[in-house]
């Protein structure tokens, strides 16, 4: 599977990157291609108008290489923290930018947050906004508490318990994106 790891933060002191790199490395030890996509890296401005909107081949490159990114993805997996109870502006700027690249193919949702909830209410907004781009979440959620205390800076758990948890969580999202995979393959509703 292709798998594309959307991460939502670009502050300067951000510990979530550190979930990304965990789940990144999760989905290439079972056997998927991994790309991760970090804001950061892109420097987006403010959406004006989205990639479909500018004439072929004048779309700023970052775009038309995030295009191309999510284009070629079997399924998402957006890793967001918790910015006043709901989705950092940062990753719905960059992932507004994009929807025909979305339809018909499943996200996943790992939330974080430096309290005790794990970013649990931003991933309730979170599953309304990827509906509408038309990458519909898995039932299943992955709220990390105390983002802090929970991953090394190269993305190694603190706990042993999260590797039980992602395997439940990577697997259902596989079959999500197996299933769909197979039917975009005989065609889409449009």
């Amino acid at each position: 599977m292709n798998i594309t790891v959307i991460y939502g933060s670009v502050r300067s002191a951000r510990k979530g990157i550190r979930a990304a790199k965990y789940i990144v490395q999760k989905c290439e030890e079972r056997g998927n291609s991994v790309t991760l996509i970090d804001p950061a890296e892109y420097e987006l401005p403010l959406i004006d108008k989205m990639f479909k909107e500018y004439p072929s081949g004048e779309a700023p490159p970052p775009l038309a290489e995030l295009s191309k990114i999510l284009s070629g993805s079997d399924g998402f997996i957006i890793v967001s923290g918790e910015y006043n109870h709901t989705i950092p502006p940062a990753l719905t700027n960059l992932m507004d930018y994009f929807q025909k690249e979305y339809h018909f193919k499943p996200s996943a949702i790992m939330s974080y947050s430096a309290g005790s909830f794990g970013g649990i209410r931003a991933a309730i907004h979170l599953r309304a906004f990827l509906s509408e781009l038309g990458t519909p979440s898995i039932p299943s959620l992955f709220p990390v508490p105390k983002i802090q205390e929970a991953f090394d800076k190269e993305g190694n758990p603190a706990d042993e318990r999260f590797d039980k948890r992602t395997k439940k969580f990577l697997d259902e999202f596989e079959w999500y994106a197996e299933a769909l995979k197979n039917r975009r393959e005989s065609g889409t509703p449009y």
